[in-house]
This record gives structure tokens, sequence and C-alpha cells, in this order.
């Protein structure tokens, strides 16, 4: 199997990845339609794209061989995280339907869904840790700017790119059976795993989870 077919291999298991980027692909999809789930999905994909480059030219000597120990980086997430789980989830939802007959959207709205899809993948520090790991190994099993680096990353970021954009055309299918209450519902989950994940990200910086589970797990065979 060649390098490029390997690539996409790796998108689509990224594509199956239940991340904060992915639920707001689903929502936005089904509560705005496919043409601003696509715009998220473009902002998802210039964070890999930026992420990779990054990771590629040494990203990890400022962020860690694992971001998710960053505790900066870590921070900084979760709050804008929170942030973007607390709006999500304290809108009031519609019937998509109803969306045509308001205002005309200008341009400049579709770049705000760009920016919130660059910033929910790329505050994400597991995405991150993600590069890192595959920017080593490949690098590690083909050889330091080899083209046969270039075949794999392209492979997988064009997977994720179109898998990402058949979410959008699904979820937008779905909403011809949704309704205002569903859409209302459908906010306040996405908002509480948003905020979850955000909360998560700055509680694990000064709580040792994995030290935390254990002992509970301990208590647990005791009792």
């Amino acid at each position: 199997m060649g390098p490029f077919a390997q690539g996409i291999l790796l998108g689509l298991t990224f594509a199956v990845l239940l991340g904060p980027a992915f639920f707001a692909l689903i929502q936005t999809s089904i509560h705005r339609g496919f043409r601003y789930g696509a715009f998220l999905a473009i902002g998802i994909f210039l964070s890999d794209l930026f992420a990779l480059l990054l990771c590629y030219f040494g990203a990890s000597q400022i962020l860690g061989a694992d971001p998710r120990q960053n505790v900066y980086f870590s921070v900084i997430g979760g709050i804008i995280l929170v942030i973007f789980g607390t709006y999500t989830g304290t809108r009031k939802g519609i019937r998509p339907s109803e969306e045509k007959a308001g205002p005309i959207e200008t341009p400049s709205k579709f770049y705000v869904y760009i920016i919130k899809g660059f910033l929910l993948n790329g505050l994400n520090p597991g995405m991150w840790f993600l590069w890192i790991t595959i920017v080593v190994s490949i690098s590690a099993n083909y050889g330091v700017n080899s083209h046969s680096i270039f075949l794999f990353l392209t492979g997988a970021l064009i997977t994720i790119f179109l898998t990402d954009i058949f979410k959008c055309y699904v979820s937008n299918q779905l909403k011809q059976f949704v309704n205002a209450k569903v859409t209302t519902w459908m906010n306040r989950i996405v908002g509480i795993i948003l905020i979850g994940i955000g909360t998560y990200l700055v509680i694990r910086v000064f709580v040792d989870m994995e030290r935390l589970l254990i002992l509970s797990k301990e208590l647990f065979k005791e009792g």
C-alpha cells in the first residue's frame, strides 16, 4: 500500500473521532444548512493544515511532545471551548426551514463560521498531539523531507475534508425532520459537550485525572 492510500486510511480514522469540531459540524449543518456547515469544515481543514505545517517544522519544541500537558494551551483552549459551549447551549432553536424567511446573509457572515471551525479544532490539544505523533512517526518511516510524506499527508487532509463535507451533507438532509424543539435541545446538548470538554481541559491542569481515576477504582474494589 502506497503512502497516499495510507494517508486516506488515516483520514478515515480521523473522520470518526468525536471532538468538539465534530459536534459543532453536525449541529451547524442541521441548524444552519449545508452551506454554513461547509464553511465550518473549511475552517477545520485550515486548522488541520496550519497545525500540520507547524508540527512538521518543529511545533513540538514549543508545545512539547504532548500538547495535552501544556498548561497554558489547555487553560486557554478550555476557556474558549466553554465560551463557545455557553453561547451554543443558550441559543434558542428554530425550525431550519424558517431561516429562509429571515434577512439575507452577507458574505462576511460566512467567515465567522470559518473562524469558528478554525478555533474549535485548533484549540483542541488532542488534535495537536495526534498531528505531532503522526508527523514524528511518518518522518521516521519515510525519512525527513521525503516525497512520500507529502503524499501521505495530502491523502490524509483531503480525506478528512471530504468526510467533513459528507457529514455536512448528511446532516443537512436530516433537517427536514427537525423542528424548533429539536434544534433547541440539539443546541443544549452540543453546548454541554463543548463546556464539558473545555472544563475537563482546565481541570486536568490542576488535578491529576489519571491518578484520581485509579484511586476511585481502588476505592470501588475495596467497597
